[in-house]
């Protein structure tokens, strides 16, 4: 015997009945394939889904730094916590349909930290393969047989030594060096081999001139740091010189790479491009 149903007329202001619809299929509630108003209505009044007016609701920045903090957990290897945080923002009601989206489609899949995997091999000093997704959407293949977990501008990035340098366009003493991001890891296996004890490096010598002779501020990576006349001196070990270069941008004409010309050289070629772009 099918069951009666009560019929309930309800009269709503313009466009309210496809906002319910709206809440509707963000709720997965429908007739068919149809979201349905009744439908979330009924789940209303069964409990089954809670209004209240206390919910909590987020701007955009608030938003973008949720985003940041999930990607900074993640890299950290605090999974529970990622997922806390996806689900809060999932919960939001103002949120853009792309990121709804891909924030869905991490949900449904299981967030498998790469660091977790990354520091159980470091620890164990076991060479592994690594296969990854550039900015490109190039998949490629490390063999990785030295890894460290470094901190570059507020975010986790793997660096490591590996054989693979036929695309790399580092300077020679530094082409076995890649600087990996976390999340961009698709996969990680063990293999056999020894595992180095560091990665490659060179010492770079920098000259601080004008208010940077006595601002600067030593990094963890310097070997040397002494005053001669008006300049500052500082030697650094760098195993990547794509982040040293970003720093001595931002430093302009009172920061200079003195030595070794390979170095150098890089610099004046970044340097080089980006006058003939200003020059068109």
């Amino acid at each position: 015997m099918a069951r009666k149903k009560e019929t309930l007329t309800l009269s709503v202001p313009p466009g309210t009945k496809q906002k319910l619809e709206d809440i509707a299929q963000r709720l997965d509630i429908k007739w068919g394939d149809n979201p349905s108003a009744s439908g979330l209505v009924a789940a209303i009044a069964q409990n089954e889904v809670q209004v209240s007016r206390n919910r909590l609701t987020l701007n955009a920045k608030q938003i973008k730094a949720l985003r940041q903090a999930t990607k900074a957990l993640l890299d950290a290897g605090q999974v529970e916590d990622a997922e806390t945080l996806i689900t809060l923002l999932l919960d939001q009601e103002n949120l853009e349909a792309p990121l709804r989206q891909a924030l869905l489609q991490q949900m449904n899949q299981p967030l498998q930290s790469a660091r977790n995997q990354v520091d159980e091999y470091i620890r164990n000093q076991q060479p592994f393969r690594l296969s990854y997704e550039n900015s490109q959407h190039q998949e490629l293949e490390f063999t990785v047989r030295y890894a460290e977990v470094r901190l570059y501008e507020k975010r986790f990035y793997l660096q490591v030594w590996c054989d693979q340098t036929e695309d790399s366009q580092d300077v020679p003493e530094l082409r076995h060096n890649r600087c990996l991001r976390l999340d961009r890891i698709q996969g990680i296996l063990p293999i056999e081999g020894e595992w180095r004890g560091s990665l490659d490096s060179l010492k770079v010598y920098l000259h601080f001139r004008g208010w940077l002779a006595n601002a600067y501020e030593p990094k963890l990576e310097d070997v040397e740091n002494e005053v001669l006349g008006n300049i500052r001196q500082v030697v650094r070990r760098v195993v990547n010189p794509f982040w040293l270069i970003r720093e001595v941008f931002r430093y302009g004409k009172d920061c200079e790479i003195v030595a070794p010309d390979s170095v150098r050289e890089q610099f004046k070629r970044e340097l080089t491009q980006l006058y003939q772009l200003y020059e068109k």
